[in-house]
C-alpha cells in the first residue's frame, strides 16, 4: 500500500499548510519544487485524496523537514528518500539475524564466518544492520541499509570518519542475500588494501549456534560454508570479470 492513512495524511496536510503559511510560500512553489503537479497537491491537502509515500518524500525534500507520520507508539515507518524511501511493512522480511560468510583474507581457501543483524531503527525510521561474533571484533561493522526501489538491489552501508564500507546485495531465487563486499584488506605492514570478495548471508532464523571464525578445510561446516560462497559467482549472483 502506497498510500497514507486518513489520519497520517490529514496530519501531513496540517503540517505543510502551517510550513507553507509560516513561511509564506506558495503552493505552487512547492508543487514545482517537489516536482508533482499542482492538482494533486491541492486534492491532497483538501483531505479529497490520501497523500502516498512518494509525495511526501518530495514534499519532505522540498521543505527541508520531516513530515513523516508516526504509528501510535512512536516508530517512524518510513525511511528517507536517500535510503529508498521504503516503508517498513515492505522490508519486515529483511529484518533477523544472518550467518555470513566469505573468503578469509588472512588464509586462502578458508571461509570467514560471523553474524549480522538487521533491525529497524525505531528513532531514525530505515533499516540498520551491526555485525557480531566476529574473531576480529575490532573490525565488526555497523551502518544502514540502503533498498531502492529502481534497482531492488540491498545496501549494507558503513561510514566512518571518512571510510566507506558496503555490501551489495540481491536476492536471488536460492534464497538468502548473495553479492560483493567492497571494503579495506591488510595488506603489506600496515597498509590497507582495497579488496572485493563475494559474501553470502543466510537467515539463521533464531539459531545463533553456528560455527563463525576462520572456517579451514577439515571443520565439520566448511563444505557446506563454502558452497555457500562459490555458488555466487557458479550462478553469476555477482560477477567478478577477469
Amino acid at each position: 500500500m502506497n498510500e497514507l492513512s486518513v489520519e497520517g495524511s490529514n496530519s501531513v496536510a496540517l503540517q505543510v499548510r502551517e510550513e507553507l503559511a509560516r513561511r509564506r510560500l506558495s503552493r505552487q512553489w512547492l508543487a514545482d519544487e517537489a516536482k508533482i503537479s499542482l492538482s494533486t497537491l491541492e486534492k491532497a491537502l483538501a483531505g479529497s485524496r490520501p497523500f502516498t509515500f512518494s509525495t511526501v518524500v518530495r514534499i519532505e525534500d522540498a521543505l527541508g523537514t520531516s513530515l513523516r507520520s508516526r504509528s501510535e507508539n512512536g516508530v517512524r515507518m518510513l525511511a528517507p528518500e536517500s535510503m529508498g524511501a521504503y516503508a517498513r511493512a515492505a522490508v519486515q522480511w529483511l529484518e533477523g539475524t544472518y550467518l555470513t560468510l566469505r573468503p578469509s583474507f588472512s588464509e586462502a581457501g578458508a571461509v570467514f564466518a560471523y553474524l549480522t543483524s538487521v533491525d529497524w531503527d525505531d528513532d531514525k525510521g530505515h533499516l540498520v544492520f551491526s555485525e557480531a561474533s566476529r574473531t576480529d571484533s575490532e573490525y565488526e561493522q555497523k551502518g544502514f541499509v540502503s533498498f531502492p526501489n529502481i534497482s531492488g538491489a540491498i545496501y549494507l552501508v558503513t561510514i566512518s570518519e571518512g571510510q566507506y564500507r558496503m555490501a551489495l546485495l540481491n536476492r536471488p531465487s536460492g534464497g538468502g542475500l548473495s553479492g560483493i563486499l567492497l571494503t579495506l584488506a591488510a595488506g603489506e605492514g600496515a597498509q590497507l588494501t582495497p579488496a572485493a570478495v563475494p559474501i553470502s548471508l543466510t537467515s539463521t532464523r533464531g539459531n545463533t549456534d553456528a560455527a563463525v571464525g576462520v572456517i579451514r578445510d577439515g571443520h565439520e561446516c566448511y563444505e557446506e560454508y563454502r558452497a555457500c560462497v562459490d555458488r555466487i559467482t557458479q550462478r553469476c549472483y555477482a560477477r567478478f570479470p577477469a
